[in-house]
């Protein structure tokens, strides 16, 4: 499934519309991976065990975005983003969207 943050991509016309689609994560450290992570930030830098949480986090949100998208009938997603926040004070929620589409080769 090819997936763009552009309105259209180039060499296809869109064909179809199929609508909104959204894929959505919400993930929570474990303790250790707190403790770890508090430790860290006292000394300053990254908080590895945080950024390789939510590249996980991100890869299946839009693993969950493309499956809800191939339900649709769609065969692309245009318009794509992402949105995160945060839950309370140990979780966060990640969000894949866009437009899911029917597109063909010009």
């Amino acid at each position: 499934m090819i997936i763009v943050t552009t309105e259209n991509i180039s060499g296809y016309k869109v064909t179809e519309v199929k609508g909104q689609v959204f894929g959505l994560v919400v993930r929570s450290r474990g303790l250790g991976g707190n403790i770890i992570a508090g430790l860290r930030s006292l000394v300053g830098g990254e908080i590895h065990e945080y950024t390789a949480m939510l590249e996980d986090a991100r890869k299946q949100a839009v693993d969950r975005l493309v499956m809800n998208a191939a339900s649709m009938g769609a065969n692309a997603i245009v318009m794509m983003r992402f949105d995160s926040s945060e839950i309370g004070q140990s979780m966060s929620e990640v969000l894949a969207y866009g437009t899911a589409v029917v597109i063909e080769k010009i």
